[in-house]
C-alpha cells in the first residue's frame, strides 16, 4: 500500500513527473540524480588527492575497470561492465589515459586491449588507501551496514535492468 503524503511533501526533481501513481519512483530518482553527483564529486576530488587531478569521472571509472582483477579488457569489454552505450566517450577515456602513462595497449589481431600500467596501478592503490582513510572510516558501523549495502546494491543492478528495457522500449516508438 502506496504511502499517501501531499504532493508539496514528496522530495522530487521534477514535479510534473511525481504525480498520480508512481510517484515514488520519481522521489528514487532524485536521490539517484544527488548521490550520482556526490559520488562523481568524490571520485574526483579522491583521485586529484591521489595525484591525478585532471581525470573526469568517466575517466576513473574506466582506470578502475582496466585495473580490476588484473586482467587486459577491450573497449567492448569496458562498456559492458559499466553499461555505458556510447563507446566514443570510453574510447576517449582510453586514449587520455593511454597519453597519461596510467595504461598500456597491445593490438592482438583486430582488437586493442588495455591493462594498467605500473604507474596506474600504483595511482588505483593511492586511491583505494585514501579511499579508506576518507570514506570507509567516516562510516559508522550501525549506518550502513555491509548485509544492507549489499541488498541496495542488488537492489540498484535490478532497477538497471528495468530502466534498460525502458530505454529499449522508448527507443521504438
Amino acid at each position: 500500500m502506496s504511502e499517501k503524503l501531499p504532493e508539496s511533501r514528496r522530495i522530487v526533481s521534477s514535479r510534473h513527473l511525481a504525480e498520480g501513481e508512481g510517484w515514488e519512483l520519481s522521489e528514487l530518482e532524485y536521490g539517484l540524480i544527488v548521490a550520482y553527483n556526490a559520488f562523481s564529486r568524490w571520485m574526483i576530488r579522491c583521485m586529484s588527492a591521489a595525484g591525478q587531478p585532471n581525470l573526469s569521472a568517466l575517466e576513473i571509472l574506466i582506470l578502475h575497470n582496466v585495473n580490476h582483477r588484473g586482467k587486459d579488457k577491450r573497449l567492448s569489454d569496458i562498456c559492458f561492465l559499466l553499461n555505458i552505450e556510447d563507446s566514443h566517450t570510453v574510447n576517449y577515456g582510453l586514449r587520455k589515459l593511454l597519453k597519461a602513462g596510467l595504461l598500456d595497449s597491445e593490438k592482438r589481431g583486430k582488437e586493442v586491449f588495455y591493462r594498467t600500467s605500473a604507474e596506474g596501478a600504483d595511482l588505483c592503490a593511492a586511491y583505494r588507501d585514501i579511499r579508506r582513510h576518507c570514506l570507509l572510516d567516516g562510516l559508522e558501523a550501525g549506518d550502513l551496514p555491509g548485509k544492507d549495502l549489499r541488498e541496495l546494491a542488488r537492489s540498484l543492478r535490478a532497477l538497471s535492468g528495468h530502466y534498460d528495457q525502458a530505454s529499449r522500449a522508448a527507443a521504438s516508438l
